[in-house]
């Protein structure tokens, strides 16, 4: 119903602009009834390329390509309608419903999915799922699950043929050969299977099993922090495997995520450069010099390199750090104080709008940070990373990342260097961008910020 009052909103929209480039209204008249008359139609190609089933549309990317494909085969049943209808539909009208359908398409959808992912967070329209395994893999999920209410499941219990877990055991329903019965008590719609708590012979059994009850099954990969993109099922004889697709940092990419960087900062340097001014006075005005903070960071492939910032703090801020140490509120390395007293007034509005960071868009410029990228490391925080951390200098620092539009200051050190991690193993152009169009709400808003 959604998708057909967008279309209707674009055939309308497509209608206006085509009129207002006609001479004679009776043919953009001709327009706006072949729309109607095709209205039906929408709901049709929607479905044909799955955008009513929620597992092929989890992923915004495979949501507009099903949504262009859906809006381009409509257009082109518009098309031939109008051919055997001797309804004749100009080019110009064809190409405007089109884009214009793609994009009410895609904008209704993205206020669905945010208003779905408030009831979800609220415990609504929630999947209950049967967790099949005790195993730590079966716990991490069932975790996960319970913390992170937006993604849509509620574990309702657990079967296994081994002992229970404690924490898990007030939640056992009995044992795998019961899970049927064990949906059905429980008024549960599906199931999860944690793959690495069971043999292949009984995963096997209980799948046809549960499938042939018309239940819903998924399984867990035994992967975690690979992006679902870099995978590719195939069949490999009798068993369905998983391809994992190598990160591309080579050739094209660099260069273009170096124009990106490039082009993105001067862009953002010319709209931002009058707040970024104003803000700079105000740092004057009210604390006096240097209006600039600057501090050695530690870039990629571990070179140092000096970031620059608007000063938000008094001047002897880091002489004081070892007088505030016992009032750290981060985990881990990091050193962050919610009202941390060095923060003057100003600053600490310079830092709830992040306008403090402008200045790093010249580090970009020069080449030594990315606007997407991991947080730029001191080096003491690095001193104490883990092996596995030191992989996150494998690319440039950046202004903003995973872990900026994930919580900032409000998420955990073991938050900050698995979604550095990821960012690090899964790098694409794609992600990139889509870190910067979540940024924006971000600071907006004031998410995390301190």
């Amino acid at each position: 119903m959604a998708d057909t009052l967008a279309m209707t909103l674009a055939l309308t929209g497509a209608y206006l602009l085509r009129n207002w480039t006609m001479d004679g209204l009776a043919v953009a008249n001709r327009h706006l009834q072949l729309g109607l008359v095709t209205l039906v139609v929408w709901p049709i190609v929607f479905a044909r390329q799955n955008l009513y089933n929620a597992r092929f549309i989890t992923r915004r990317l495979d949501e507009f390509r099903r949504v262009f494909v859906g809006v381009l085969s409509g257009v082109i049943f518009v098309m031939v309608a109008g051919f055997l209808l001797q309804n004749y539909a100009s080019r110009a009208w064809l190409l405007l419903l089109l884009v214009l359908g793609v994009m009410t398409v895609m904008i209704e959808r993205e206020i669905a999915r945010q208003v779905f992912i408030k009831m979800r967070a609220k415990g609504r329209f929630q999947r209950s799922v049967v967790m099949v395994g005790h195993n730590a893999e079966a716990l991490e999920i069932s975790y996960m699950l319970q913390t992170q209410p937006s993604l849509g499941y509620e574990v309702v219990g657990f079967v296994s043929d081994g002992p229970h877990d404690p924490d898990v055991a007030g939640n056992a329903l009995g044992t795998v050969e019961q899970t049927i019965d064990a949906v059905h008590r429980t008024g549960a719609t599906g199931v999860i299977i944690a793959t690495t708590s069971m043999d292949l012979d009984s995963t096997n059994r209980l799948i046809r099993e549960l499938t042939d009850a018309d239940i819903y099954v998924e399984m867990s990969s035994a992967l975690r922090d690979i992006a679902s993109q870099r995978l590719v099922v195939r069949p490999l004889g009798r068993y369905p495997v998983i391809c994992v697709e190598p990160v591309r940092r080579s050739g094209w990419r660099p260069v273009a995520k170096r124009v990106f960087d490039i082009v993105g900062s001067l862009a953002m340097l010319l709209i931002t450069s009058p707040f970024l001014a104003l803000a700079a006075l105000s740092v004057l005005v009210t604390s006096g010099r240097p209006v600039f903070f600057k501090q050695t960071r530690v870039g990629r492939d571990g070179k140092l390199f000096t970031i620059y910032k608007l000063r938000t703090m008094v001047p002897d801020a880091e002489e004081r750090v070892i007088d505030l140490r016992e009032h750290n509120e981060a985990d881990g390395p990091l050193f962050k104080i919610e009202d941390d007293p060095r923060v003057t007034r100003v600053g600490r509005f310079l830092r709830k709008t992040s306008i403090d960071e402008l200045p790093q868009l010249f580090n970009v410029l020069k080449g030594q940070m990315s606007l997407v990228g991991p947080r730029p490391a001191l080096p003491s925080e690095v001193e104490s990373w883990s092996d596995a951390l030191h992989g996150r200098l494998r690319v440039q620092p950046g202004i903003t990342g995973m872990w900026q539009v994930s919580g900032r200051s409000t998420s955990s050190f073991k938050d900050y260097e698995r979604l550095d991690l990821y960012y690090v193993d899964n790098w694409s152009l794609v992600s990139d961008l889509a870190i910067v169009a979540k940024t924006i709400p971000v600071v907006l808003f004031r998410k995390g910020a301190m």
